[in-house]
């Protein structure tokens, strides 16, 4: 720990500048000069005491605590605590060395000690927008002496580097609530035989059940019309590939494209193991980046966030041709396959369709894409000038480059899934639940 250095206090600045006046009126006669002399000498006298009474680095304590992984896009809590050693109180402020890209709230904190107190726990919040390696800087403590005039600064020695990983505790109300309502309703009155489902369990038939989930056998034993309930199937592969190519670069709402993908990537991986299917992932640009194959278990969850948690977006094209054909020359089952990218780029767009398009019919494709609001409210703004309307045409060109790729996967049988930012991870695991429900796998 630094010996510290002395730090003037606002007090003794006032006392200068109450100095400047008999200064001033040094023209009217030579004893205001020596006046205002004076005075500057005593407080910087009285400034120099004070710093030689202000408490010590020794006589202080000071610590960040902190979990070693945060969560993106939410409110971290920093703990910072302090501990004194001095007989007498203890007065002043501690800064921490927040890191430059996050937003900090708060790590600039006034505190006061009593004697003996013990330890005094102080907190402020950390925001990181993404995802990535955080480091922390040292602590400053700025130590009050008891005149109130100058202050002894010292540095605490506390750097460290921290994770930063996906928030996935948003999954269990918004997003799942979201999900389930949109599949329950059509769920209850249409279950259907077969379609890859696995038979869970019989009961009694209700008004609006298909009549093929009657089993005829059962109800003839109990003398009342019973129905099949079908469960989808588990075990289930789902390959999730994330593109990290130059087009996931943007930045949609304040967030990377890519920061949105990793995001719904985790969500879909969360609900999927949970449903009890096997999930993997691979993210790819030019060349594949990180492959982890289909596995099953909450346990495989940490291994996909560690796995993406560091992923950035290069600016090469990205290979959706290498990325494929990496990830089925090892194996040949049946996939939900969805890709997180971006339909935007005309000139991306060509080499997506033909590759995804060539997934058909062995494995089920699904492409999801941002789709950026503010985008779409310059192709349909009204312009006022000829440069606004240069940007409505090229938003609108755009926007209809990407509806032509999107009808031309639909088309073809692929599942699109196009959703704004706040919604993207919420309509991803849509996608997948209408899939396990349908027995579209």
């Amino acid at each position: 720990m630094s010996p510290g250095r002395p730090v003037p206090t606002g007090l003794a600045v006032a006392l200068l500048a109450v100095a400047l006046v008999p200064a001033a009126l040094a023209v009217a006669s030579p004893v205001f000069a020596w006046l205002a002399l004076a005075l500057d000498v005593a407080v910087l006298a009285l400034c120099v005491v004070d710093f030689f009474l202000a408490p010590r680095a020794s006589e202080v304590d000071a610590r960040r605590v902190l979990e070693p992984i945060l969560r993106s896009g939410v409110d971290n809590p920093v703990h910072l605590e302090l501990t004194s050693h001095r007989k007498g109180p203890l007065q002043g402020e501690v800064r921490d060395e927040a890191p430059a890209d996050v937003e900090a709230r708060g790590h600039r904190i006034p505190f006061a000690l009593a004697p003996e107190a013990g330890l005094l726990r102080l907190t402020y919040a950390v925001h990181p927008l993404t995802r990535g390696d955080l480091r922390f800087g040292d602590l400053h403590l700025r130590l009050a002496g008891p005149l109130g005039l100058c202050a002894r600064q010292v540095r605490v020695p506390a750097a460290q580097t921290v994770k930063v990983y996906p928030d996935l505790t948003a999954l269990t109300q918004e997003a799942l609530a979201l999900a389930l309502a949109s599949e329950a309703a059509s769920e209850r009155s249409q279950r259907r035989p077969g379609e890859g489902r696995e038979f869970e369990s019989l009961r009694e038939y209700h008004l609006g059940d298909d009549y093929r989930t009657i089993d005829w056998k059962a109800s003839a034993r109990r003398s009342r019309t019973m129905v099949r309930v079908y469960q989808p199937e588990r075990n289930q592969p789902v390959l999730l590939l994330l593109d990290c190519g130059r087009h996931m670069a943007g930045q949609v709402d304040g967030r990377r494209k890519l920061d949105h993908a990793v995001d719904a990537a985790l969500r879909v991986a969360k609900v999927g193991l949970d449903a009890g299917d096997l999930v993997g992932v691979l993210s790819f640009a030019s060349e594949v980046r990180t492959y982890l194959p289909p596995r099953k278990g909450h346990e495989h969850l940490r291994l996909l966030t560690e796995a993406l948690y560091r992923a950035e977006a290069s600016f090469e094209e990205s290979d959706y041709g290498r990325a494929y054909d990496f990830a089925f020359a090892r194996t040949s089952r049946r996939t939900l396959v969805v890709l997180f990218t971006d339909l935007l780029d005309p000139s991306a767009s060509g080499p997506l369709v033909t590759r995804t398009l060539m997934l058909r019919p062995r494995h089920l494709p699904v492409v999801a894409s941002l789709r950026d609001e503010d985008l779409r409210a310059a192709a349909t703004q009204v312009p006022h000038s000829p440069q606004e309307a240069y940007t409505r045409q090229a938003a609108a060109r755009l926007e209809e480059d990407s509806r032509r790729t999107t009808l031309t996967l639909r088309d073809a049988g692929v599942l699109v899934v196009r959703a704004p930012a706040q919604g993207f991870g919420a309509a991803a695991i849509n996608t997948y639940l209408h899939v396990k429900a349908r027995g579209l796998l």
